[in-house]
């Protein structure tokens, strides 16, 4: 059966050679020939003639010639490295990537992962995107007597090790599937949120919530992420981003949850409602998440983490686009609410302003999501950092004791910082194959921890410094993000170049 493969010359009109993927002559052909829309309806023996056809004449060769910088940019702007060789079956959808992987692209089961996966982000993740609720509660009762730094060390250790034990988690994903993974961070996770409601003393939190939850959370979010990965290829930034707003309604639904059981039924039985809920989400995500990929031996090339991929420059930079990012991401999920009450707002709105937040977040995971996979994965990551550098320096700094200006910065940074979840993900997996993904992703994310560790107790001090005034913290916050724009944008110039800033990447 013809296939139809996607080409670089689709949208340029030029009927050239892939100057960038030149290894194989024979699928160049083919790709050229597609680009021009060739009837599909074409026989085999005439797909030959025309592959011999463009062959080059190996008995009288023609001078080579140079590749034009207009020919390098029509390559490299139209379809990312990872799909340029991606060829989709017209009849059943299926897509076969240059590895020669197969992606059914959708159907029952494909699908059902994706909600497995949303399930699972909204158990673990959504606990993650309430930490503002539990450090407020806590920094005003509990442990009152602490300092927001202090106190920001545990919910820094909570967010450290969600992604720090990726190293591991991800080669293991990648060897045995997700299965045991997902079930034992279900159990970590159950437990973190019953014992929490018996903490009295710091050490009793940073044991449970930092450590505890921690782990947990490591172990579903990982294999959750990845295993999309198994299904999809041309739509995984959408797939993702569906999955990932699982995060955000779990960050929705815990604060408002918390803030109206607080006053009625305490800490202790506020915390128990909560881990029922969990314990139906991340039951149902056990069932529904699985890989496709047959499994590995546990290997030394299969389990250790290879921190030699850090050698390729792009990589490099995506990973300290996204420590940056992340680095400042925490800081306003932790302080907002503890801003509210320090300005003078109500705690009822102190503790709805995180769930405003993470009503922004769900359309901000999904919808670049969507656009990503036809107007390039880093443009449109570039494109919500910058706006999240915008956020917090034009709203969040002047917005002092204004409450429309405040919920207008909730709802717009929680747009725009939604897909720091949901697109960086997908950037690191277009920069290898799929049966490597998880090893990538979790290397990443091993240096990236080590900013989730730090930001909020670093905000937290700078907060002390500043005699309580939030200005130095925001301007933190606005410092990580310009940096996180910077290294993005960088990683784009190393693939298409100054001359082109509209390239599709």
């Amino acid at each position: 059966m013809p296939t139809n493969v996607r080409s670089a010359n689709i949208n340029s009109g030029d009927h050239g050679p892939d100057i960038l993927n030149t290894a194989h002559p024979t699928e160049t052909a083919f790709t050229e020939k597609s680009s021009v829309n060739v009837d599909q309806e074409k026989t085999k023996n005439e797909d030959t003639d025309y592959e011999k056809q463009v062959q080059p004449d190996l008995t009288n060769p023609a001078p080579e010639q140079e590749p034009t910088q207009d020919e390098v940019y029509r390559t490299a702007s139209t379809v990312a490295p990872s799909h340029r060789s991606a060829r989709r079956d017209p009849v059943s959808r299926v897509t076969t990537d240059a590895e020669g992987n197969t992606y059914p692209e959708g159907g029952l089961q494909a699908w059902l992962v994706v909600l497995g996966s949303f399930l699972g982000l909204f158990g673990s993740l959504g606990l993650v995107n309430t930490i503002g609720t539990f450090q407020a509660y806590i920094q005003t009762h509990q442990l009152k007597e602490y300092s927001a730094g202090s106190i920001g060390w545990i919910f820094g250790m909570f967010a450290f090790l969600t992604f720090f034990c990726g190293v591991q988690v991800g080669p293991i994903f990648d060897a045995r599937g997700p299965r045991l993974l997902v079930f034992a961070g279900s159990v970590f996770e159950m437990a973190m949120i019953i014992l929490v409601g018996f903490c009295t003393e710091y050490w009793h939190f940073m044991l449970v919530i930092g450590v505890l939850g921690g782990v947990g959370a490591s172990l579903i979010f990982t294999p959750a992420i990845s295993a999309i990965g198994h299904f999809f290829y041309e739509k995984r930034g959408v797939a993702t981003g569906m999955a990932a707003t699982g995060g955000s309604i779990g960050g929705i639904a815990f604060p408002l949850i918390l803030e109206s059981l607080f006053p009625k039924i305490g800490w202790a039985w506020a915390t128990r409602v909560v881990a029922l809920i969990c314990l139906i989400v991340l039951g149902l995500a056990n069932l529904l998440i699985r890989s496709r990929l047959p499994q590995k031996p546990f290997s030394k090339e299969n389990i250790l983490p290879d921190f030699r991929i850090f050698r390729d420059s792009r990589f490099a930079f995506t990973t300290a686009s996204v420590f940056f990012i992340e680095w400042g991401l925490f800081v306003p999920i932790s302080y907002i609410s503890s801003y509210a009450l320090d300005h003078g707002f109500s705690s009822h709105f102190s503790y709805q302003i995180i769930a405003i937040l993470n009503a922004g977040s769900f359309f901000g995971r999904w919808l670049p999501g969507f656009f990503a996979d036809f107007l390039g994965r880093f443009n449109t990551l570039i494109a919500t950092v910058a706006l999240c550098l915008l956020c917090n320096a034009c709203l969040w700094l002047p917005a002092g004791s204004s409450l429309p200006l405040l919920i207008v910065y909730s709802a717009l940074f929680g747009f725009s910082s939604g897909s720091n979840i949901s697109l960086t993900p997908v950037c690191v997996g277009q920069l290898c194959k799929t049966e490597n993904y998880g090893r990538y992703y979790a290397t990443a994310y091993t240096i990236v921890s080590f900013g989730t560790l730090t930001g909020i107790p670093i905000a937290g001090e700078i907060l002390s410094r500043c005699n309580g005034s939030y200005w130095g913290l925001i301007t933190f916050t606005i410092v990580c993000y310009a940096a996180g724009l910077a290294c993005c944008t960088a990683v784009k110039v190393i693939q298409v170049g100054w001359r082109h800033p509209l390239a599709i990447y």
